[in-house]
């Protein structure tokens, strides 16, 4: 089973997510369907429709949609690694708050961590695969 983590101090349901370099650490309570991400509203922080779905997705998932608020401080990495990032910390987050919700958000796949990550410069290279192009004279 999934740890359930809990604030002390105001009970808040609390959830951690990471996809490629960016880390979100997200808050759930009991409240009106306010999403907030950096003191910032959802719309405003992400203004892709993209980034935006893939975090009402988790909630629509599970029909928590205004039953919730969210707070969200991500840091790290581009907008769409952070969207990834709420997402998975957001559906953490959900499982802590209702452990039932459990099992609807891992076969939607809102648990799974996605590892894939960027591949490192090589010495000689000029990115992580491409060499230098070949020159007979």
């Amino acid at each position: 089973m999934v740890a359930v983590k809990k604030d002390k101090i105001n009970g808040d349901a609390l959830g951690t997510g990471r996809r490629k370099s960016s880390v979100a650490r997200v808050r759930v309570r009991a409240g009106s369907g306010n999403i907030t991400i950096n003191s910032k509203p959802l719309s405003e922080y992400f203004a892709n429709v993209q980034d935006q779905a893939a975090i009402t997705q988790t909630l629509e998932a599970v029909e928590f949609g205004s039953k919730v608020d969210v707070i969200a401080r991500v840091g790290g990495g581009g907008m769409t690694g952070q969207s990834g990032a709420v997402r998975m910390g957001l559906a953490r987050a959900l499982v802590s708050y209702d452990e039932t919700l459990h099992e609807p958000l891992r076969d939607g796949s809102y648990l799974t961590r996605d590892s894939r990550m960027k591949e490192r410069k090589k010495p000689g290279l000029r990115g992580a695969r491409r060499g230098v192009q070949f020159s007979k004279r």
